[in-house]
């Protein structure tokens, strides 16, 4: 990659045990990623996304390696990095206004209150909380409190913005309106965001790269998935995709299978080259253990028979 945008050097992450142990959450993980894009990390609990999310933000600090965002070394929080958390972490004495208004006279000391109020309205405008300003977080909706927190992290126009399962408590009609919303406002400003997820159709709807993590402690990144899917993709056609079920079913079998045994079974990986896997080229063979089904059989796609014998 010839902008890398966002550069992970070789991070650790450890921590002291009983008696002298030391527990590895993650060791020797190399990652980029280009202005622009929006990048998913999968993998199951352990592993060390959260930990890897937080090291980006500057909320904690890497037993070792480096992360560099737009050729500087990270040290420390900073405005030009927003997160958005699984909780909507509003201030509950302030207004929808008053939680974005903070957000920007924090980053711009100098502006005027009209100045601020201004630019706050225009990115609750850009979430549809048009006409909510002036309520408080308890009288909103868990989806109302996520878009003022999305709005809160767009308002100080940051180099990236990362996301912590941010719809994951949300209920499945509300969480498929803010996908939308979130994927709409990226294409529109071009925003650099990365995200974690435990979703995998979420990662396929929004994402342009996935990167999937092997089981820790001592977890590593694998793979790194290149959406195929157009990126005018709608959530409506998605699955009519003529690749789409090739690629669902990749990431659901490293989840599922893979992810337990990459370490043992690929003891030459390296993490400084890590391996793109372009679904639909040439060359590609996508794992499975799963023999050939028998024409008679009828499954879901991606998703595998479950077995009746006892």
């Amino acid at each position: 990659m010839t902008d890398k945008f966002i550069s992970i050097e070789g991070i650790a992450k450890r921590y002291p045990g009983r008696s002298g142990a030391t527990t590895t959450i993650f060791e020797n993980l190399w990652l980029s990623m280009a202005r622009g894009e929006f990048a998913c990390v999968i993998g199951h609990s352990g592993c060390g996304k959260t930990t890897v999310l937080n090291i980006l933000a500057g909320l904690d600090a890497p037993s070792e390696g480096a992360v560099i965002v737009d050729g500087q070394a990270i040290s420390g929080t900073s405005l030009d990095r927003a997160v958005i958390f699984q909780s909507h972490a509003l201030l509950p004495w302030r207004t929808v206004l008053g939680n974005v208004a903070y957000a920007v006279s924090s980053k711009w000391r100098s502006w005027d209150r009209a100045r601020v109020k201004a630019h706050a309205q225009t990115f609750i405008d850009l979430v549809g909380l048009t006409g909510s300003e002036h309520k408080r977080p308890s009288e909103l909706s868990g989806g109302m409190k996520q878009r003022v927190g999305i709005a809160r992290a767009l308002s100080i126009t940051p180099k990236m913005m990362l996301m912590d399962e941010p719809f994951s408590a949300l209920d499945a009609l509300t969480r498929g309106t803010l996908q939308d919303e979130v994927r709409r406002i990226c294409l529109q400003t071009g925003q650099t965001a990365f995200m974690i997820t435990h979703d995998v159709d979420e990662a396929i709807y929004l994402a342009d790269k996935i990167f999937l993590m092997t089981n820790g402690p001592g977890a590593m990144l694998a793979e790194v998935v290149e959406n195929p899917l157009p990126k005018d993709r709608g959530r409506t056609d998605l699955h009519r995709h003529p690749l789409y079920y090739a690629l669902r079913n990749h990431i659901i079998d490293f989840l599922v299978t893979r992810s337990k045994t990459f370490v043992a079974e690929r003891p030459d990986h390296d993490p400084r080259n890590v391996p793109t896997v372009q679904i639909g080229k040439p060359g590609l063979t996508i794992a499975s253990d799963a023999k050939p089904e028998s024409p008679r059989e009828a499954s879901w796609p991606g998703l595998s028979r479950p077995s009746t014998s006892s």
